[in-house]
């Protein structure tokens, strides 16, 4: 196809738009609205566990804590489902990185899939935990009814310890062929390389009672929080995405 266009000293200039260039402007253009939002979903992830996680321990941190769930249950009922919404953003995540993963190794997408859908339904298990002091709030004063509540607390707090480390054990694979393809920096990479083997063994060392998790958290995080504005400005590396 040959566009014609007048310049500014009168002439007519012709210019060619192939089929490969338009082609290459379309992979351009899918590159950069996934990247966007896969970006934008670990954003809102943060931000939803975040909250709704900051608002439920504001409720159940203390010794006696379902003696005062019955006068503030739609707080906690609203930090569970914002703790809920982020199942279904992890869920988003997964399946926008499926297809550009598939493109360069099908096992690796879906191991990575496979583990954020068990980290979802581990998530949800916590929150329905979560969900259910709601009703056991009204019983807070018989026998026992103290001691159920903190078993659903811990409920919450094994099932998320047990999600993050089937992620974090997915994201070692995700950031393997992320290194091989370079679809991000390397060291890029390389941080979630690092970061995530010792979340999993932050993650391990809190079911076993030992609470050094919220330090190990840390390289991972670096990971999280610098890629999703990778993804936002730059975008996944235009040669290795328009090379499959």
């Amino acid at each position: 196809m040959i566009d014609t266009k007048l310049t500014t000293n009168g002439r007519v200039s012709t210019e060619s738009h192939t089929p490969a260039k338009a082609k290459s402007l379309d992979l351009a253009g899918s590159r950069m609205t996934y990247s966007r939002l896969i970006g934008a979903l670990f954003l809102v992830g943060f931000l939803t566990y975040g909250v709704g996680s900051g608002l439920v321990t504001s409720l159940v941190g203390g010794s006696n804590f379902l003696s005062t769930i019955a006068a503030s249950q739609t707080i906690l009922v609203i930090g569970a489902f914002l703790m809920f919404l982020n199942t279904g953003v992890d869920v988003a995540k997964g399946v926008l990185f499926f297809p550009i993963l598939e493109k360069h190794s099908k096992r690796t997408a879906l191991a990575y899939l496979a583990t954020m859908i068990v980290e979802v339904v581990l998530l949800s298990i916590g929150v329905l935990a979560l969900l259910l002091i709601v009703p056991l709030a009204k019983h807070a004063g018989e026998a026992g009814a103290q001691t159920l509540g903190a078993i659903l607390v811990q409920t919450n707090a094994t099932a998320y310890q047990m999600g993050e480390m089937t992620l974090g054990v997915g994201a070692v694979f995700l950031c393997l062929l992320l290194f091989r393809t370079q679809l991000i920096p390397r060291w890029l990479a390389i941080s979630g390389l690092i970061g995530y083997p010792v979340l999993v063994a932050g993650t391990i060392a809190e079911i076993f009672g030992l609470h050094i998790g919220l330090y190990l958290t840390i390289p991972g995080f670096f990971f999280e929080l610098v890629l999703p504005f990778w993804l936002f400005f730059k975008g996944f590396k235009p040669a290795a995405y328009q090379g499959v």
